[in-house]
């Protein structure tokens, strides 16, 4: 499994990049694994707000349906539209392709309550 060093991760398997204090966000290559192939993506429109641990989106797999949850709170400042025609990139991409918001965050702090790359490979080792 691939879990990048210098990315933060959530308990519901997203992960978190930092960039120029934006928030980039998507679904762990742990996450994409378990779901199957990705059939479909489905996200919120730039100028949405999304609140810490409250669903902001869906992915559907030819397995299920499971809701995303963002990692923290702020408003939708880029959405990743190349998953409308292309979602099989969560499965082949996770990290790089297949990021899936950029948002401007309310609170930094809430970075905080995200666990590290060896803290998150510790929770899905135990799964």
């Amino acid at each position: 499994m691939n879990t990048p060093k210098e990315l933060r991760y959530s308990e519901e398997h997203e992960w978190v990049k930092v960039e120029e204090g934006k928030i980039r966000i998507g679904i762990t290559d742990f996450a994409q694994s378990e779901l199957g192939d990705i059939v479909f993506v489905e996200l919120p429109e730039v100028g949405d707000e999304v609140t810490a641990d409250e669903p902001f989106g869906s992915v559907e797999s030819v397995k299920t349906v499971s809701e995303l949850y963002a990692p923290l709170s702020g408003k939708v400042v880029a959405v990743n539209e190349d998953l409308d025609d292309s979602p099989e990139f969560v499965n082949e991409s996770p990290y790089e392709k297949a990021w899936m918001i950029v948002i401007e965050p309310s609170d930094l702090s809430e970075l905080d309550n995200l666990m590290s790359a060896d803290e998150y490979e510790k929770m899905t080792s135990e799964e």
